[in-house]
């Protein structure tokens, strides 16, 4: 699942994933995202930090709240690279930080860390 309120990020994200074989489910904010999760159940979550009404924080923190999801990594988005983003992300349950603009490899290089790890 690619979160982002760019249309930009949101469909070279989703190019980059289908090209190599991910299914791919597009939200473009937090309320969005939380509609579509339980649904699709992903097993990836790329989620921007910079949104409107719900931020990346936010939407993390209320994936990780519910049993369900608790497991799924999250993959905060910034388009800074800062200390302080990555401490909050951790705080709020985050598994990893990628900062934009994201190459294709250390897209596909982030999936596989943890499709390894799951399987």
């Amino acid at each position: 699942m690619v979160i982002d309120d760019s249309n930009t990020i949101r469909r070279s994200a989703e190019i980059f994933l289908v090209q190599a074989g991910c299914q791919v489910v597009l939200a473009e904010d937090g309320f969005d995202a939380l509609a579509k999760i339980a649904d699709h159940q992903p097993n990836v979550i790329f989620c921007d930090i910079m949104m409107p009404r719900l931020d990346g924080y936010q939407t993390c923190a209320l994936i990780k709240k519910n049993a369900r999801f608790r497991a799924t990594p999250v993959i905060m988005l910034s388009s800074k690279d800062g200390l302080f983003d990555r401490a909050r992300g951790r705080m709020v349950g985050s598994d990893q930080y990628l900062t934009k603009p994201f190459t294709k490899d250390s897209l596909l290089q982030t999936v596989a860390s943890f499709s390894a790890a799951a399987g």
